[in-house]
């Protein structure tokens, strides 16, 4: 998933075509086989999933935000992944590894410090891929979020996406239920282009784990189109289609669709750039008939599904409603609207929504403060799982919606 501050964008990559996925299929490799699905998505009782782990407590992407997640009742932890030189898939956020690890105070990696273009972005600093496995194992995870705990910086190693289907495997035997794994592909045309495409080794890993089938306890998410639409054809695990944006307007309650945010990078690379070609249009009538053919779910920004309005005074100016000196999100009113659910829902597709967060300046001022008004709200809309930096918080909204349901 993403944060939502966005980078200037400066400079734009050469198209570049996706090649299809390989991998098997093997119903019974691994000893993850024979372990049971947990209990479907439903609106009755949606799903938890941990988002980078219990990222809101710990560094994200470790094996201890992971576990931290699993203890706290998460059905699924979400490794993001990304490519290290010799091809090892790793959980990070982003191929820049720079603002989730110690990298940047490492004397003996200083010479990797560089500019890579990314999905249209120019970036500089550390890159995934400039780094054996062996290399990427020496550093430290960090807390990206300067108004997290930074306690933990330095203390946890970055796992790659075996040690995390482990963990998962290995947690649901020790807690007598199933810990499932909801990996994202972290800009598939950027790895292809590298040569270090993601798919084939996702594949790989499941099959060894014995998780490469319909009925195994994964989700294979991604917010490009081309690689699902590949994968479809080598694998029987279920698929999400991501949808973002770039922001949303309190002023109007429209989408900003802002590139690079504004449509699947392979429609960009693949010269797919009508104004009509954008995100949004996945959430439309004939865009979810689309996904339909691929996918098994999507995966929107919340704010697709609750828009947060502004109250503007006379000169149109946005109001400090809780006179606390900053305009941001606890100062503007959610506004829900089930349509895509049900829209989705009439399709067979599960809808699972991001992010889900605890602060204050991160929640709508309609929920007063409290982040478990929120999940109920979107719980209300019949959603199917929500994806959250904290997991226990999500837990006890869930627990209490479920309950509270004739």
């Amino acid at each position: 998933m993403v944060f939502k501050s966005k980078l200037q964008i400066v400079s734009l990559v050469a198209a570049v075509a996706l090649a299809a996925c390989g991998g098997g299929d093997d119903d019974n490799a691994g000893e993850g086989g024979n372990q049971p699905l947990p209990e479907q998505p439903a609106a009755s009782r949606p799903l938890v999933i941990g988002h980078r782990g219990a990222s809101g407590y710990l560094p994200e992407h470790t094996l201890e935000a992971y576990a931290r997640a699993i203890e706290m009742g998460a059905d699924y932890i979400e490794p993001d992944l990304v490519s290290t030189r010799d091809g090892r898939l790793i959980a990070r956020h982003e191929p820049n590894i720079t603002a989730t690890t110690d990298v940047a105070s490492r004397p003996e990696f200083a010479d990797r410090k560089r500019k890579r273009v990314v999905d249209g972005v120019e970036e500089e600093g550390y890159f995934a891929s400039d780094f054996t496995l062996d290399e990427i194992r020496t550093l430290r995870a960090k807390q990206p979020m300067a108004d997290r705990d930074q306690r933990y910086n330095g203390q946890f190693q970055i796992p790659t996406f075996e040690e995390v289907l482990k963990l998962a495997q290995d947690k649901g035997r020790e807690t007598g239920r199933t810990i499932g794994v909801y990996p994202e592909t972290k800009h598939p045309t950027y790895h292809q282009a590298l040569g270090l495409p993601l798919e084939d080794k996702l594949l790989k890993a499941l099959t060894d784990a014995g998780w490469n089938r319909a009925d195994a306890p994964v989700f294979i998410q991604s917010f490009e189109q081309a690689n699902l639409k590949a994968l479809r054809q080598k694998t029987q695990v279920k698929l999400v289609q991501l949808v973002d944006a770039n922001d949303q307007n309190p002023d109007t309650g429209e989408m900003d669709l802002t590139a690079p945010y504004d449509r699947p990078y392979d429609w960009t690379a693949a010269g797919r750039k009508g104004p009509a070609d954008t995100y949004a249009y996945l959430l439309t009538e004939r865009g979810l008939d689309e996904v339909k053919t691929y996918a098994d779910g999507i995966g929107p920004w919340k704010r697709y599904l609750v828009k947060v309005r502004a109250k503007l005074d006379e000169n149109g100016q946005r109001i400090d409603v809780n006179g606390d000196g900053v305009v941001n999100e606890a100062d503007f009113e959610a506004v829900p609207d089930d349509s895509i659910v049900k829209a989705a829902h009439a399709r067979g597709l599960v809808v699972h929504a991001y992010t889900f967060r605890n602060e204050a300046k991160r929640l709508a001022g309609s929920y007063g403060n409290d982040p478990g008004q929120e999940y109920r709200q979107f719980f209300s809309l019949g959603l199917d799982g929500v994806f959250s930096d904290f997991p226990d918080t999500a837990v006890r909204a869930r627990d209490a919606f479920v309950a509270s349901r004739p």
